[in-house]
């Protein structure tokens, strides 16, 4: 069956294979199947707009993340590039700004596919066995591995240290996203600093959610430098909601904090940090 896939806009995990498209169909264009993937909720007017468009050369189907659908089993470089794989869906944790739980429910394990970009929710909260295998798996890729779909700081354990150890990532994220995340950062940035990881390499990253509600300009830069602190080099997302319409203001502060020489001015006090935590170990 020949199916075309077609996404509202294009990013780095977008597909690009022949069977592609990012916009209406073209004059010879023929498919026996349209599927229309929308992974952000301020993409589905386009996503029902193309949906008309593409009517007239097959049956066309909507889905991915944005529509609220229960994702099934994953296909490599269907849906996202090859490289990118996912190996469970699902999280246990019931975060207000995430969708995840909502979608899909507690952590289901799927067929581990070959890939190095790990895009799990929550690859930690899955089983021992599971996790081993997935690590089993990255270890034979030729590409750097990365875990950009985030590790959660309090489910970390030694072994999974070892593992991470072993496999030299080139980076693995982490997150800030609420108070309580802190003490778990901190104490996996020792536990990950004991281990031989380093602040300069900046394999270590972490999300930090900025401008959800009632958030400040000035509580955020202070979540930002303790993520500096604990060993982390931070990357700021700015909470959006449903409509897509984020702050404008809180935008513009992302961007100065994307900056590497801001994030250069906090180097002494990482270093301090570390001598602190290599005290401690």
């Amino acid at each position: 069956m020949r199916i075309i896939r077609v996404f509202p806009r294009r990013t780095k995990a977008t597909p690009v294979d022949d069977l592609v498209r990012t916009g209406p169909p073209g004059l010879f264009d023929e498919a026996d199947e349209v599927h229309i993937s929308v992974a952000f909720t301020y993409d589905l007017p386009r996503a029902e707009w193309l949906a008309k468009q593409w009517g007239d050369v097959a049956t066309v189907k909507i889905g991915g993340p944005a529509t609220g659908e229960r994702g099934e089993e994953f296909v490599p470089g269907r849906y996202i590039r090859d490289g990118y794989v996912i190996t469970s869906r699902g999280c246990p944790n019931r975060c207000w700004f995430c969708d995840a739980w909502k979608r899909e429910g507690e952590i289901r394990e799927l067929p581990i596919r070959d890939g190095w970009n790990v895009l799990d929710s929550n690859l930690l909260a899955c089983s021992d066995d599971h996790i081993r295998a997935v690590f089993t798996m990255l270890k034979r890729q030729k590409q750097p591995v990365e875990f950009t779909g985030g590790l959660e700081a309090a489910r970390l354990k030694p072994w999974h240290v070892e593992l991470l150890r072993n496999l030299k990532p080139k980076q693995m994220f982490f997150a800030y996203d609420t108070p309580d995340d802190y003490e778990p950062l901190w104490e996996a940035g020792k536990v990950l600093l004991g281990a031989g990881f380093t602040t300069t390499s900046h394999a270590l990253r972490a999300y930090v959610l900025c401008g959800y509600p009632r958030d400040t300009f000035e509580a955020a830069e202070k979540r930002i430098i303790e993520t500096v602190m604990a060993g982390f080099m931070p990357m700021a997302m700015v909470w959006t909601p449903k409509n897509g319409k984020a702050d404008p203001e809180w935008k513009r502060w992302q961007r100065q904090w994307a900056r590497p020489a801001i994030m250069a001015s906090h180097a002494e006090a990482v270093k301090g940090r570390i001598s602190a935590l290599k005290a401690i170990i």
